[in-house]
């Protein structure tokens, strides 16, 4: 069960307090009478897995031994194995018997063997997948303190965010090999690696610090020790090559089988670097391996004596059968052997030696079955003591004195982690005293510093000019404003050309003068958002926008007016006048400007700091106050556009004399086109681009009627002399 990644301890409860909800029923797995017993906290061991659960403390006032529940195990005896488990009993007896820690909590704990034999896996993996408990215990989101998985992926928290552990990274491992064989200076070196997840991810992270060094890989392998012949051929790849020194980052059981494949093909003379999986292993501590693992170099997990452990195991009796199931075989192999009960016919032929359980265990502890051998325990018994401390924690947390916001506490009987909410990750704390325990919260306009010490104030985002957006859109707007004040200066110069006074000049002068209002209206959209700015910047741009447009609509009409006029008993004579074209301008820029007005009145815009867009940064933005009045004015815009580009089309095929209403269709087309995009652009955007998205609409459609409604006039008054004639423009009619 997850042996992909093993040897981890996991907290998880049960959620009912009677006792076989904390034990698998009997349908699922074997329970015998020695077996059974009562806990409220339940450590459970899948060979290299452990998990816990919970009972409720009142029904259990007192201590209890903690007895192993169930256990599965394969027929070939692992003694690393053996003496984890016991590394788990004497740290559950320790935290029992500490009055302490966890008081009136019993730990107990139960024993599963899944990741060592595939017959063994399948067997203890599917009777746990069909207990009882199964939605309490795989749950990716409980707590998991591993005692020995070193792979790096694990380091990721958005993948595992409730993982953490005992053992360092095979990351810091992987660096240190490499500077390992730099230090000695051995700069042509040669990889072999597992072929799974420990020898996939670690071998990358060594190249390249190899590579950083100066050094160069001759070959890299991976191994699989179960294929006898691609170990056979990795051999030979190791044997031709002329890289003396390589880098082995496999397991035990992988290098047994090359080093039994290397000395079956004579191959000597190599210098071995080893990860810690295997450089202190016992398998390979033996004079077979000797004559190629002279010179070895290999790194090993910081550890140290548990106080009291060699005792705890000088204890162990085989015939406690209270205890576990494995202490005979033991005895057997360390003592070479054999209990009555567990004898065979060619045992009793052979004259086998009984063993009488008066065995002195301390003259094994030296040799092979010395205790400072394998780091794990020590992990191990860190792990078990990690989780005991903080249940403690959890159990003795003082109302109003907690961790949590406004000094809460968990809850002791569901310790499984909650849900968190994204929006309370924004929530930025810092401790600036020697040995806080609480934290305090930053401003809303401030984010801690990396040491988590002070606030500093956040980034504040707008459009500034300083910006290279920002400047470059505003001497747009500048040199923009510029063309109308310049045409505008040249039909005064061309005022009684036929060109001009055909185009109704008083009508065109005023056209000109509010595009230029129109290219330096987006002036006020970049800038820090001040009061002022907000409240009239969009007044400006709708105000000025409507009375472009209402020139064009009225130049539209008079179009119309006038060619209606000359019809005989015409009554449009009376509507071709001057002052008609003015009272549109008047009127249509008047009912914008009263509904800017009560828009202003009623919500006006202000600047408001957005601190949900972006986490970290404040977006310094005006609020419209009213986005229904933002969209009504610029609908109200859209609409004189609209009426005045119909109007335009069905007017197209007027005489030639009156041809300006191709130009004022082909200029609101261009307006309109512009402004309709305008709106999934703006709604799209965010921020500051939200902006000048608007900045680069106004500059656009503002360019679209400059072009289309005065460049061709342009180009005739300065290029074209000769079509600048009463005789040229009615010469068509």
């Amino acid at each position: 069960w997850w042996c992909i990644e093993p040897k981890m301890l996991e907290l998880c409860r049960c959620p009912n307090i009677s006792g076989p909800d904390c034990t698998y029923p009997s349908e699922t797995i074997e329970i015998s009478p020695w077996h059974l017993g009562v806990w409220d906290i339940i450590i459970l061991v899948t060979d290299k897995i452990i998990h816990a659960g919970h009972q409720d403390a009142a029904q259990h006032p007192n201590k209890t031994e903690p007895y192993v529940n169930s256990l599965y195990f394969t027929h070939r005896f692992r003694y690393k194995k053996f003496l984890q488990f016991h590394v788990t009993k004497f740290a559950v007896d320790e935290i029992n018997r500490n009055p302490s820690v966890l008081p009136n909590v019993t730990l107990g704990f139960q024993v599963f063997d899944s990741c060592v034999g595939i017959h063994q896996e399948l067997d203890g993996t599917l009777k746990m997948l069909t207990g009882l408990r199964t939605g309490n215990l795989i749950t990716f989101f409980y707590l998991q303190i591993s005692y020995f998985s070193t792979s790096s992926l694990l380091s990721d928290k958005i993948q595992f965010p409730s993982f953490f552990r005992t053992v360092p990274s095979d990351a810091f491992q992987s660096k240190g090999l490499a500077q390992l064989m730099l230090h000695f200076g051995w700069t042509w070196v040669g990889i072999v690696a597992v072929d799974d997840d420990y020898g996939r991810q670690g071998v990358p992270a060594i190249k390249q610090e190899l590579i950083k060094g100066g050094a160069c890989v001759a070959f890299t392998e991976y191994i699989m020790s179960n294929n006898l012949k691609h170990i056979s051929y990795v051999t030979k790849i190791i044997k031709q090559s002329t890289a003396k020194a390589i880098i082995s980052f496999t397991q035990d059981v992988d290098n047994v089988s090359l080093l039994d494949e290397m000395l079956r093909q004579n191959v000597m003379g190599r210098i071995f670097v080893g990860g810690e999986a295997w450089s202190t292993s016992s398998a390979l501590a033996v004079a077979k391996y000797s004559s190629l693992l002279s010179g070895t170099i290999g790194f090993s997990f910081h550890s140290t004596l548990i106080t009291g452990f060699s005792e705890f195991l000088k204890t162990i009796h085989p015939l406690n059968t209270k205890v576990d199931p494995w202490t005979k075989t033991f005895w057997e192999l360390a003592f070479g052997c054999k209990f009555v009960d567990q004898m065979n016919p060619l045992d009793i032929r052979d004259n086998s030696t009984l063993c009488t359980g008066n065995e002195n265990m301390a003259s094994v502890m030296n040799g092979y079955y010395d205790v400072s051998r394998t780091s794990s325990a020590y992990n191990i018994y860190n792990a078990v003591s990690i989780v005991a401390k903080s249940l403690h924690d959890m159990q003795t947390c003082q109302k109003d004195q907690g961790p949590f916001n406004n000094g809460s506490c968990a809850d002791f009987t569901d310790f499984k982690p909650w849900q968190v909410r994204i929006s309370a990750w924004q929530r930025q704390y810092i401790s600036n005293g020697t040995d806080s325990l609480d934290c305090i919260k930053c401003p809303w306009d401030t984010w801690p510093n990396s040491k988590k010490d002070r606030c500093h104030p956040k980034q504040r985002e707008f459009l500034s000019f300083e910006e290279p957006l920002g400047a470059a859109l505003s001497a747009t707007s500048v040199f923009s404003s510029s063309i109308p004040l310049s045409i505008f200066g040249l039909f005064i110069c061309y005022k009684k050309t036929p060109i001009v006074r055909a185009n109704n000049f008083s009508l065109s002068c005023l056209l000109l003068i509010s595009m230029s209002l129109c290219f330096l209206s987006s002036l006020a959209f970049v800038g820090y958002p001040q009061p002022e700015k907000c409240l009239l910047r969009q007044v400006a741009f709708g105000t000025v926008f409507t009375l472009c447009v209402s020139c064009i609509l009225a130049k539209t009409f008079v179009v119309v007016f006038a060619f209606m006029a000359t019809k005989p008993g015409s009554n449009f004579k009376k509507w071709a006048r001057p002052q008609i074209s003015y009272m549109i301008v008047a009127l249509a820029s008047f009912l914008q400007l009263v509904l800017c007005i009560s828009w202003i009145s009623l919500a006006p815009p202000f600047p408001e700091d957005n601190i949900q867009t972006k986490p970290g940064i404040i977006i310094v933005e005006c609020n419209e106050g009213s986005p229904k009045a933002f969209w009504i004015m610029l609908g109200y815009l859209g609409l004189l556009a609209t009426i005045s580009f119909i109007v335009a089309f069905l007017a197209r095929r007027l005489p030639d004399s009156f041809n300006e209403a191709k130009f004022i269709t082909f200029s609101m087309l261009a307006f309109l086109s512009v402004w309709v995009s305008y709106i999934p652009a703006s709604l799209s955007s965010s921020g500051k681009y939200t902006v000048a998205m608007e900045v680069f609409a106004i500059l656009s459609s503002s360019w679209a009627l400059v072009l289309c409604m005065f460049a061709p006039k342009c180009f005739i008054i300065l290029f074209r002399p000769d079509m600048n004639s009463r005789k040229h423009l009615m010469g068509k009619t």
